[in-house]
């Protein structure tokens, strides 16, 4: 009875991951919100409220732990004022907020 249960469950569980999103959906759906959260951290460092973003590369990045969360992380350039900034910016997946880090390189002021 037990082994019927763990295939049943295993099954389930098969069946559940089979409707999940590609990578590509789900780097398509945080963009928005990933490209937004570097622009405002770009516009408060570079001084410059007219400062917009591009997203210049993005990737999912697999959980480090079993059972962990995955993450979309994209590399957005920030320009305006004359000014630039590249930010790396992490969105774990399913959740409403991320985080944007200073990109290795960015210019000091």
């Amino acid at each position: 009875m037990a082994i019927a249960r763990f295939f049943l469950v295993l099954i389930a569980g098969l069946l559940m991951l089979a409707g999940c999103q590609s990578p590509g959906q789900v780097l398509a759906g945080e963009q928005d919100v990933a490209t937004q959260t570097a622009v405002q951290r770009g516009r408060f460092e570079l001084g410059c409220p007219e400062a917009k973003g591009s997203v210049l590369s993005s990737n999912m990045l697999q959980p480090v732990l079993w059972g962990g969360q995955e993450r979309a992380e994209y590399t957005v350039g920030v320009a305006g004022c004359g000014k630039r900034a590249v930010y790396v910016v992490v969105c774990p997946v399913g959740s409403s907020g991320c985080f944007a880090g200073a990109a290795r390189g960015n210019p000091p002021d």
